[in-house]
């Protein structure tokens, strides 16, 4: 380290204006000493103005600059293997990924049973709607909950909810109940539905803090996501079809409960709760508003809802295509070529190392997604549609690591999970009517129109974006400029 006199670097002719004709002493190379004087009592004072060329830079000043190193190597790049490094991340990594695994069972259950007991999509698609309406109401006070009371708080009485609303929206579907039976047990099924995704993207923001690995982590996340859409709906519909019509959802319930219990028990890597962070001296906050009130947010949402409209559009058009042909048994593998796209192009994405603004990324994607999803219709053949349906997946995960990456940059960090559950209920609303507007084009109207429905909703949601893309940029932060570094005035020292 070296202290260097910071002084005008300016010709000596220049710099004796301001003294008088005396020109500065040179002391180095582009340093320069301003002449001192004596005051009366025999203390020497640097007689500090800046010209115009010089405004920004305090004159006079000695500071303490590092002095760069000598063939030091260059910073890693954030990746996969630095993210999974990280201390602590493994204690909820694996029970996280436990926890969200049977959610991606849960719609799909929903539909195979249902349809299998009433002999209808409309009816089996409505009642997976109610669900994912529920649960789209729900999560965002689910995770404001999380962010006051503590993650371990909300999912322990969630996930026992959820199992006995599981098991009794089953028991009524094998017993031919009324529609308005089957709607009244999706409910408190969806709205039970445990948020472990955001709490999972919460525990990252609290380990990594502002690194660079946040957009690495945004990018594990929605691989992950993806990993379990593959495995999830190739689950449930081996268990549909191979063991039982209920035995899906009932399995879906049993790993709800245990998953998210052992993720609750990792209480040493939750975030802090706004009670803990007042009594630990932090601050309070003053106000509890929601992260919805943001505008960028907001925007978020309305384009997570498109992103939702593929995922049920998907789910039901196929299950229908493959029925039609006589093979039940290829849904889930035509929605696992689907998830698996998502996924591998997550993974591609979050190894990348981005140069592009992140808002020209997102209006990229939906950009992408909206014109592979207007193709899924005209599909006819297996082969096809595995190969669209691969395509439009390879679309999605661009979306939703930069919508989620974006997320960040929005909302304070005692509003993140709340923001994070506002994209997933999105997701899961949009899903929701998907599945209800795709189920009743299939019963009325020809084979494959259900397809039109991801094509409608990513078309909407790219037409949200370009409208309102200006509202995504992360509020400006309050800056305290130090006295004599950059200040506009001039400062005399000794």
């Amino acid at each position: 380290m070296k202290a260097h006199l910071i002084e005008p670097t300016l010709p000596d002719a220049e710099l004796a204006r301001p003294y008088g004709g005396r020109a500065a002493t040179r002391v180095g190379t582009g340093i320069y000493r301003s002449p001192r004087k004596r005051t009366a009592l025999g203390v020497p004072v640097t007689r500090g103005r800046a010209t115009r060329r010089q405004k920004g830079t305090a004159v006079g000043s000695t500071v303490t600059t590092p002095e760069p190193a000598k063939n030091a190597p260059a910073p890693a790049r954030p990746g996969y293997g630095q993210l999974l490094r990280t201390r602590g991340a493994w204690t909820f990594l694996l029970p996280g990924f436990a926890a969200r695994q049977p959610f991606a069972m849960l719609t799909l259950s929903i539909v195979l049973l249902v349809q299998h007991t009433t002999g209808s999509y409309g009816v089996a698609g409505a009642t997976a709607a109610v669900t994912g309406v529920s649960m789209a109401l729900f999560a965002p006070y689910s995770g404001r909950l999380a962010d006051r009371h503590g993650q371990r708080a909300v999912l322990v009485p969630g996930v026992l909810v959820h199992a006995m609303a599981g098991l009794s929206l089953t028991a009524l579907a094998l017993a031919h109940a009324p529609l308005w039976a089957l709607f009244a047990a999706a409910v408190p099924t969806g709205a039970s539905v445990p948020q472990v995704g955001p709490m999972v993207r919460a525990r990252w923001g609290v380990t990594l803090g502002d690194s660079p690995l946040m957009s690495t982590a945004a990018a594990f996340e929605s691989v992950t996501d993806e990993l379990t859409f593959v495995v999830g709906p190739l689950l449930a519909t081996a268990l549909c079809t191979a063991v039982a019509p209920a035995a899906g959802l009932v399995t879906e319930a049993a790993l709800t409960l245990a998953g998210g219990l052992l993720f609750a028990a990792q209480k040493r890597t939750q975030p802090r709760t706004e009670r803990a962070a007042a009594a630990g001296g932090g601050h309070a906050r003053v106000e509890h508003a929601s992260a919805l009130s943001v505008p960028g947010v907001r925007v978020l949402v309305v384009t997570f809802l498109g992103i939702g409209s593929v995922f049920g559009g998907m789910q039901v058009s196929l299950a229908a295509f493959t029925e039609s042909i006589g093979e039940p048994g290829l849904n889930g593998v035509l929605y696992g070529t689907f998830a698996a796209g998502n996924m591998l192009s997550g993974v591609v994405c979050g190894a990348m190392a981005w140069k592009v603004a992140p808002q020209r990324r997102l209006l990229l994607g939906y950009t992408a997604l909206a014109l592979a999803a207007s193709a899924l219709w005209t599909a006819h053949s297996v082969l096809l549609l595995a190969a669209l349906g691969l395509l439009v997946g390879m679309c999605i995960a661009p979306a939703l690591i930069t919508g989620y990456t974006l997320v960040e940059g929005l909302v304070p960090a005692g509003a993140r999970t709340e923001a994070f559950t506002w994209l997933t209920g999105a997701v899961a609303l949009g899903q929701a009517a998907a599945v209800t507007v795709a189920g009743q084009l299939e019963d009325r109207l020809w084979g494959g129109a259900g397809f039109l429905v991801p094509m409608a909703g990513t078309l909407l949601a790219l037409a949200t974006l370009v409208t309102l893309r200006t509202r995504l940029s992360a509020p400006a932060r309050s800056r305290t400029v130090a006295r004599g570094v950059g200040h506009r005035s001039s400062v005399a020292v000794d």
